[in-house]
């Protein structure tokens, strides 16, 4: 098979991948405003608040203080996570010069557009996987936003360093910083998962929230380390991108709807 067909047919996938992603994430941005707004029994808006130190002119001390910020609307968000897979998909697959970017990065055994997307979507999901575990302070959020989109974004500079190294010298630095770096959210989550010890009484809808995205963490590294290992099929890197697109598909829409309908949960 020429290099060119492949090429050709991964933009193909990628753009029937956008389609999937974006027909989920309309769907669920009609249930957002229709089924959750009408059952007040549903309605899944939690407030972000605020924690700062505030000096009591009584006691002359800095005592613990919080302030109400914004309701989040957090169907509306999850839908969001899909539509931006979906304008990733897109954008890599329609315009003429993004596609050509695409073909030249994949060439030479990198995807660029993969980790910027990872590191905008994913994050927004683990934030609201944090929200719906009782993570509410905005401090706490934004950081563990910013963490997860380092770590995607070491997954770049893993590809940048190493393009043209599979199977070679390849420079696993960036790799483990990144685990590293994944990791720091779910020490908060778990945290919060875990905090009263009342294993019993967590709701399903959490330990599938859990393992789902310890498989979806565990596999997508693996990929990576086939790929640079350059075993069997994975040689190709075209293969792997094949692969990192599906567990992409998978992974998100496992995620999503486990995330939304969790929300939902009396």
């Amino acid at each position: 098979m020429e290099e060119k067909l492949t090429f050709e047919r991964l933009s193909k996938f990628n753009f029937k991948m956008g389609v999937v992603h974006l027909v989920q994430a309309i769907l669920m941005l009609i249930l957002a405003f229709t089924v959750i707004q009408a059952a007040d029994d549903f309605d899944f808006t939690p407030t972000i608040t605020q924690h700062y130190l505030s000096f009591n002119q009584d006691t002359q001390s800095l005592e613990f203080a919080t302030r109400e910020l914004f309701d989040l609307p957090f169907g509306v968000l999850v839908s969001l996570f899909l539509f931006i897979s979906a304008g990733a998909h897109f954008l890599i697959s329609v315009p003429k010069k993004t596609n050509e970017i695409y073909r030249s990065d994949l060439a030479r055994g990198i995807n660029q557009f993969r980790w910027f997307e990872y590191a905008l979507s994913s994050s927004i999901m683990i934030v609201l996987i944090a929200v719906l575990f009782g993570v509410y302070d905005i401090g706490s959020l934004i950081l563990i936003f910013i963490v997860n989109a380092t770590m995607n974004l070491f997954g770049l500079v893993m590809e940048q360093l190493n393009t043209g190294k599979q199977g070679k010298a390849v420079k696993w630095g960036p790799f483990i910083w990144g685990s590293i770096a994944g990791a720091a959210p779910w020490i908060v989550i778990l945290l919060y998962m875990f905090g009263t010890g009342n294993f019993d009484m967590v709701p399903w809808f959490v330990w599938a929230i859990v393992a789902t995205y310890f498989v979806a963490f565990n596999t997508f590294p693996v990929n990576m380390v086939l790929q640079y290992k350059g075993v069997g099929k994975w040689k190709n890197y075209l293969y792997g991108e094949r692969v990192y697109i599906v567990l992409s598909l998978v992974a998100k829409t496992a995620l999503a709807w486990l995330v939304f309908f969790g929300a939902l949960q009396p």
